[in-house]
């Protein structure tokens, strides 16, 4: 049984649609194509590594385990034809939404600046990884902590919390705000890419209503129409201003680590240098590899 490239560009391509028709339509293949060549890269390894027993295509364990593989293959194998020739591979840096904060473009322009020949795009992907763990990007700015095995961790920066609340309320006339304020009102939560969670108050003070939104912009617009109040860092003044929202500092809390996230080894051969120069623009520290298992933590 002969495994190609193209058995792994369409396992990774139902990984990131979770959809067979979905991929059938992004590789310009009929869907029973699909299911066939998922099928044969099954029975190559032995394992089961998509779920079809639901609407929705879901990966097993191994399944994901094996998308961190097949995506660092696939991106050898494109690097490699960039080096003999090919216009190079752009570097894809991930984010859920406020990439590096106030170092962002200082960052763009010293890579535009120093590795002409390399193109850096800048994706926002809201989900916990911001892309990273499906493929999506070869870098990643990941707040909060990040435990997922067999990536290399380099920690930048911390940033103080905030709150968000809405411009013409009571709450926008304070100077800083306490968790004590907050909790009166309901509490807007990111379920996709959110690490602010309820559990932030005392057991005995926590907000009695929360509202689930899935991305920064509904979290704002659900700010602004008065349906409650956020938690998100220093950033989000900067990348996401609304006129209708105000950031108020909420000093109580401790402030949120900012890391630089790739797959060991890299999918793309300028991801060390990009590394080294996020270090460089933040001050930030030394890369270290994760070896639990655990949940990757996402934005605010």
């Amino acid at each position: 049984m002969s495994i190609e490239l193209r058995h792994l560009r369409c396992f990774l391509a139902i990984a990131e649609e979770s959809s067979m028709t979905r991929a059938a339509a992004r590789l310009r293949i009929t869907q029973p194509a699909v299911s066939r060549s998922l099928a044969t890269l099954e029975r190559h390894l032995g394992v089961r590594l998509v779920d079809r027993s639901t609407h929705h295509v879901t990966l097993t364990p191994e399944g994901r385990a094996f998308r961190e593989r097949a995506a660092s293959a696939v991106g050898a194998f494109d690097d490699a034809l960039d080096s003999a020739g090919r216009p190079v591979r752009p570097l894809r840096l991930g984010h859920a939404w406020a990439a590096l904060g106030p170092y962002t473009t200082p960052l763009l322009r010293r890579w535009k600046r120093e590795q002409p020949d390399v193109p850096l795009e800048l994706l926002r992907i809201d989900d916990r990884s911001a892309g990273l763990l499906r493929g999506s990007v070869d870098v990643a700015v990941v707040r909060g902590p990040v435990t997922e095995p067999g990536l290399v961790v380099t920690p930048l920066f911390s940033e103080p919390r905030v709150a968000a609340v809405t411009a013409d309320g009571p709450l926008a006339a304070l100077a800083r705000l306490t968790l004590a304020d907050l909790a009166a009102a309901p509490l807007l939560v990111n379920s996709v890419s959110g690490v602010t969670v309820p559990e932030l108050w005392p057991p005995d003070a926590r907000p009695t209503t929360t509202i689930t939104v899935t991305n920064t912009d509904d979290w704002l617009a659900s700010i602004a129409a008065g349906r409650g109040v956020g938690v998100s860092v220093a950033s989000t003044a900067e990348i996401h201003p609304h006129p209708d929202v105000v950031y108020r500092p909420l000093p109580e809390l401790p402030p949120v680590p900012v890391h630089l996230t790739h797959h060991a080894p890299p999918s793309h051969p300028a991801v060390p240098a990009l590394v080294a120069l996020a270090v460089a623009v933040t001050g930030g520290g030394k890369p270290q590899e994760n070896q639990e298992n655990k949940a990757v933590g996402g934005k605010p």
